[in-house]
């Protein structure tokens, strides 16, 4: 019992101190950043063509009533 528990214990140290998937994880956060501020970027164009658009048609409007 007490061996496969050191075995369980120097696996888990071995898990712990591997770093082969920190890269990936850093990635992974820096896309999930940009994909972030691309869709508040978005937002903000999205509700500003809105606004001209409404504008345009406004001005249409009155010019062809």
């Amino acid at each position: 019992m007490d061996r496969i528990l050191f075995k369980l214990r120097t696996n888990w140290q071995e898990l712990l101190s591997q770093e082969e998937g920190q890269d990936l994880i850093e990635y992974a956060l820096v896309v999930a950043l940009i994909a972030f501020a691309a869709t508040a970027g978005m937002t903000a164009l999205a509700n500003g063509i809105n606004l001209a658009f409404t504008n345009i048609a406004g001005f249409l409007n009155t010019q062809v009533t």
